[in-house]
């Protein structure tokens, strides 16, 4: 009682440097709730202001990061990150919605009617907001929206309904791999059965997330996508919907592109636009993100590691499909440089990003190896 007496006396520029010194410390130490924390998270100089200021790593202190986000307050939160790159500490400023007497007075749990059992992410920018509105549609409450903003316009989604109990998290000019690794720690979103991550230019005119989730339990799959319909944004014949089944899990490709018919393209296969992980399946993937490899262009042939058998467990959901509108939200983020076109650039550094995760991972396996043979 007396820390609270005395913190509902401070300013809030004393209380974020509290904060901020607290949260530091708990890094260094790794301890969870030390009461200091705890009593400032709650104080009435925080609560009437809003604000929170973190330290964070690139890897993130995930105890707090996840008590934070799903226990402290209710799920509508604003991040915006103000990221000094080739810094090992970023500083992140946290703001919260304003919610009223159910905040101010402690009742944090009130809002929370039904947890929600999905997680589904969207890295989107505000002109995809009409777009988005109708996807976010096709979730019932069983879903937990939380969408990652590349162009910092967060608190114009209000407008939406849904936004207000949706999880919004800003940094201008980034990529959804990049959010991925940074703010989805397994253990941060371990109370989710499965995680959608998803880009903003899906069409969903033919999907139920209800349905697809029934569909995947059935078949047992630990990784998966919707079908995409033939002919819209289509890469690879895996990924193809196939109207006269629910799920498939092989395929045929061009000659000499499949070394064993259970390996990837032909098995073991989904693509990063609309992927879905189970909790177990996320774990393993997320380590396989590379923390400066952004794109994850590679990541689609390798999610095979991370469910055995893999070719069993990995599929398409056909009967709940998907239309790729090839939206290039992207591109247009970038910088022409040397008279070339931003999304130029772009596709230029996802090609080598993806040669450096294959030599990455080549590497990785030439040291397992190694050490097997050593005992």
């Amino acid at each position: 009682m007396k820390t609270q007496k005395l913190l509902s006396q401070l300013s809030s520029e004393s209380c974020l440097a509290l904060l901020l010194a607290s949260h530091y410390l708990l890094f260094l130490s790794r301890l969870t709730y030390p009461p200091l924390l705890y009593h400032l998270l709650m104080s009435p100089c925080l609560m009437a202001n809003c604000y929170l200021v973190l330290m964070t790593t690139n890897l993130l202190n995930i105890s707090v990061l996840e008590n934070f986000l799903r226990y402290m307050f209710p799920p509508t939160l604003v991040v915006q990150s103000y990221c000094l790159q080739g810094l090992l500490l970023q500083p992140l400023i946290y703001t919260c919605a304003d919610y009223g007497a159910n905040l101010m007075n402690n009742n944090l749990w009130q809002d929370l009617k039904k947890k929600p059992k999905y997680l589904v992410t969207f890295t989107v920018g505000f002109e995809q907001r009409n777009h988005i509105n109708t996807v976010v549609k096709k979730f019932s409450e069983d879903f937990q929206i939380l969408l990652f903003h590349y162009d910092g316009r967060t608190t114009e989604w209000d407008q939406f309904e849904w936004s207000k109990s949706a999880i919004h998290i800003s940094t201008r000019k980034q990529t959804k791999w990049w959010y991925a690794k940074r703010f989805l720690h397994p253990d941060v979103v371990s109370a989710y059965e499965y995680i959608f991550i998803w880009d903003e230019d899906l069409g969903v005119e033919h999907f139920n997330a209800d349905k697809y989730i029934q569909l995947v339990k059935k078949h047992g799959l630990e990784i998966s996508q919707p079908g995409l319909e033939p002919n819209n944004g289509l890469t690879w014949e895996m990924t193809k919907r196939r109207g006269d089944r629910e799920v498939h899990k092989d395929t045929k490709e061009k000659a000499g592109w499949c070394s064993d018919p259970h390996l990837p393209p032909c098995a073991a296969f989904v693509e990063i636009m609309a992927p879905v992980f189970s909790r177990d399946a996320w774990r393993c993937v997320w380590h396989m993100i590379q923390n400066d490899l952004v794109h994850g262009w590679g990541l689609d042939f390798a999610l095979r590691r991370c469910v055995e058998p893999a070719h069993e467990k990995i599929g398409v959901v056909d009967s709940q499909w998907i239309i790729h509108k090839v939206i290039p939200s992207l591109g247009s983020q970038g910088k022409s440089e040397n008279g070339k076109a931003p999304w130029q650039g772009v596709r230029e550094r996802c090609k080598k990003e993806w040669t450096m995760f294959q030599s990455r991972l080549a590497e990785a396996d030439k040291e397992y190896l190694g050490r097997m043979v050593k005992g």
